[in-house]
């Protein structure tokens, strides 16, 4: 019966919402009945229809996952995709060479025979999306444990992919929502024929590099292209010469108009995931207690890295993925515990609670069922607020931010394949996986660098770690072999994983001999060793105390919905297809402060900084800029726009996200968000929160103007005159 209750709920909350607020991730297949309305009152001149359609070509078919965490967009009728340079960097970085480095000069191809595959790259669609929370929980009762519940779930849900009609070339997949109380279907088509079209050089794609990510103002040309290309039927299909460029039901117009403060602009694209319905306490341990953990640990690797990079130009192509990666955490985190602190979240949240348990409190059945919901949700987080710091620290020492350990946890399925006698199918099949991957790490691999970050990474292990969780027995090792640097130093001697040669022909070898080899190597004994410790001390208290957390997360996000029937609540983001939308705005972000909405070129010589690998700007750039050869891109007033701002709730995985105009034209390029209101995945704050967007004018300037590309324009469709002139 609660159960039932629980759905009509659900239902009911979404014909009675009345609260508007243009924050949120909304599901597009529910725009019509959630979002429209407000959406039309900010500006929208489309339906929900033309945003999202099963049965008619709609914006949703020029959207796709980017290489399963990013978003891209078909610019084109001819399967021209735009995203992010950050995130084609890496498909873009392996097909670098010292002879022709396009991370560095940049790339263009002269034409669709000269695109290059980029292997192991994706692009998914989604065909439709159905809510089956019915079907889904079907069988499930309140007073089942979690372990059962989720396998009824399962069972549901692999019935149901079963009976689900699709196409030979479709997927299906079935994701949760509001932590497990809603459940959703989505069908979807993933082509694998990507090739790489053209990106600026990292100076103009990557302009402002780490000192500049997360802030702004931002003169970033973060953009790349690729093409999608499909069978003859325009069906997805493994790569093939014989392959012809994929032909959406739709794709984007792109507008010469821009963009003003106030017009209404909206985000299509995959969030990956944000937490907005926690807890005080829960936001309280994350804010205080596990990022300032992992931003001090990831600090000192980020350092040793820099500094390598800077010395050795081949060190800097290795490395400038993987240390952008790290990077890009370790700066978020910054400046999400500084903007809980500063914009009171946890004052905020507090006094959301409190007035929670105060309408509770006047309704005797919400009372019965969750008066002690809130106590029973912050006193959990406080028992496993050590555990959690102590899984980070092993995460992020041991496992994260050196590579040597992390090729040994790697190596573990050979070892674990010879103890459980899984057999010599099995066996060889994880061997060439890894061999496969061994090969990729290597091609980048610096054994010098590793050994240095090893050596930071056991000295935080060593003194922040609990003694009884490995920490006394790291220092220990340390001091006998006459501190961290020499004991990372004997570890590099004593271990095959450093060296690509003996790791291969260890490879090489029969299986015995393989896992006696490995069991005696330095490196994966002592990743063994420390994995032990986490394994006996940590995880079993994790995993004891996470489903708790969870099942209650879950009964306190039906219970706001109930609760709270005048607020909309949209679902967490969770990698599936979203819509977000606001308005073009500045913001202050202190006292005496207040940012424009717009960079421009101007701004970026003003940060130029000759030779200098953030901030230095191509000698072709800066004769436009003096010229001022900006052509139909120029502003009325004759500048050249970079990026700007909006209030559109944005999150990681929207990087690449088309930012449209009301009439559903591409006038930007999500790629960022302010450094102030990186708590948004916490704590969205519509004064604060800015998603940033690279202005789709400075895109086509740069592969017109500045790479000598104007051909690709040839096949989009570009726009002007669609906006009102003010007067």
């Amino acid at each position: 019966m609660r159960m039932k209750q629980l759905l009509l709920s659900i239902s009911l909350f979404f014909s009675l919402a009345t609260g508007l607020s243009a924050q949120g991730m909304w599901l597009p297949s529910l725009l019509e009945k959630q979002n429209e309305k407000e959406m039309k009152s900010l500006g929208l001149k489309l339906s929900a229809d033309d945003i999202y359609s099963p049965a008619n070509a709609s914006i949703k078919d020029a959207i796709c996952q980017f290489d399963g965490g990013c978003t891209g967009e078909m610019i084109s009728p001819e399967g021209l995709l735009l995203t992010n340079h950050h995130c084609g960097f890496d498909a873009i970085q392996q097909l670098s060479t010292l002879e022709n480095n396009y991370v560095e000069n940049g790339h263009w191809a002269k034409d669709r025979a000269s695109e290059l595959p980029a292997e192991g790259v994706t692009a998914l669609f989604v065909t439709r999306m159905e809510d089956v929370t019915i079907v889904a929980l079907q069988g499930v009762t309140e007073n089942m444990a979690e372990r059962d519940r989720q396998s009824q779930i399962d069972k549901n849900i692999s019935e149901l992919k079963r009976v689900t009609k699709r196409e030979k070339w479709e997927d299906v997949e079935v994701r949760p929502f509001y932590n497990g109380n809603q459940y959703y279907l989505f069908v979807t088509q993933t082509f694998k024929d990507v090739r790489f079209v053209g990106a600026p050089p990292s100076s103009i794609g990557k302009f402002g590099a780490d000192t500049d990510n997360w802030v702004w103002p931002r003169h970033t040309g973060d953009f790349s292209m690729f093409r999608v290309y499909a069978d003859k039927d325009n069906h997805p299909a493994p790569y093939s010469k014989d392959n012809v460029p994929y032909k959406p039901r739709h794709f984007l117009p792109i507008s010469l108009d821009g963009v003003d403060e106030g017009d209404f602009t909206m985000v299509y694209g995959f969030p990956g995931a944000t937490n907005e319905y926690l807890t005080e306490e829960a936001v309280r341990q994350t804010g205080e207690v596990l990022d300032p953990a992992r931003v001090a640990i990831r600090d000192r690797a980020l350092k040793i890295l820099d500094g390598y990079m800077r010395k050795d130009p081949a060190v800097k192509i290795a490395y400038v993925t993987r240390y952008a990666s790290i990077a890009n955490a370790w700066k978020k985190w910054l400046g999400e515990m500084q903007g809980l602190k500063t914009y009171k979240a946890l004052d905020k949240k507090r006094a959301y609670e409190a007035d929670f348990e105060a309408r509770i409190k006047n309704n005797p059945e919400w009372y019965t069922r969750w008066k002690n919901l809130l106590p029973r949700l912050r006193q959990l987080y406080k028992d496993i607020e050590p555990y959690a710091l102590g899984r980070d620290y092993y995460l992020e020492t041991i496992v994260r931010n050196n590579q040597i350990l992390s090729q040994a946890a790697n190596l573990n399925s050979l070892v674990e394949a010879v103890e459980k006698n899984m057999g010599d199918g099995v066996f060889e099949s994880r061997r060439k996986n890894l061999e496969e991957n061994l090969a990729y790490f290597y091609k980048d691999y610096r054994p010098e660098v590793d050994q240095a970050v090893l050596a930071a990474m056991l000295e935080m292990f060593g003194e922040n770690m609990k003694p009884e969780w490995g920490g006394s027995d790291v220092k220990a090792m340390a001091k006998e072999a006459g501190g961290y640097a020499q004991m990372a130093k004997l570890i590099f001697e004593g271990s095959a994983i450093s060296n690509r040669e003996k790791m291969m022909a260890l490879l090489a070898q029969k299986p015995d001999k393989i896992y006696n080899d490995l069991t005696n190597d330095a490196a994966f004994e002592l990743w063994l060793r420390l994995q032990g410790y986490y394994a006996a001390q940590i995880q079993p208290k994790l995993q004891e105390l996470q489903p708790q957390i969870n099942l209650l997360q879950r009964q306190y996000m039906a219970a706001q919905m109930e609760v709270f029937k005048e607020k909309k609540f949209f679902p967490d983001a969770n990698s599936t297809l979203r819509v977000t939308y606001g308005k073009i705005r500045g913001f202050s972000p202190r006292d005496a402060m207040q940012y424009e909405y717009q960079t421009d070129l101007d701004g970026v010589m003003e940060k130029y900084i000759p030779g200098d690998y953030e901030f230095d700007v191509p000698k072709k750039l800066i004769e436009l800029w003096k010229s001022k050869d900006y052509g139909q891109y120029a502003t009325a007033d004759g500048r050249l726009p970079v990026a700007c701002i909006g209030t559109n709730h944005t999150t990681g995985g929207n990087s690449g996200s088309p930012a449209l105009d009301a009439n559903g034209n591409l006038v930007g390029l999500n790629f960022d968000r302010v450094w102030e209101g990186t708590m948004s995945d916490l704590n969205y704050d519509p004064a604060i929160c800015r998603n940033i967007m690279v202005d789709a004018r400075y895109v086509l300037f740069i592969v017109d103007k500045f790479g000598g590309a104007g051909y690709l324009l040839n096949e989009m469709k570009l726009v002007k005159g669609k906006k009102k002139k003010k007067k």
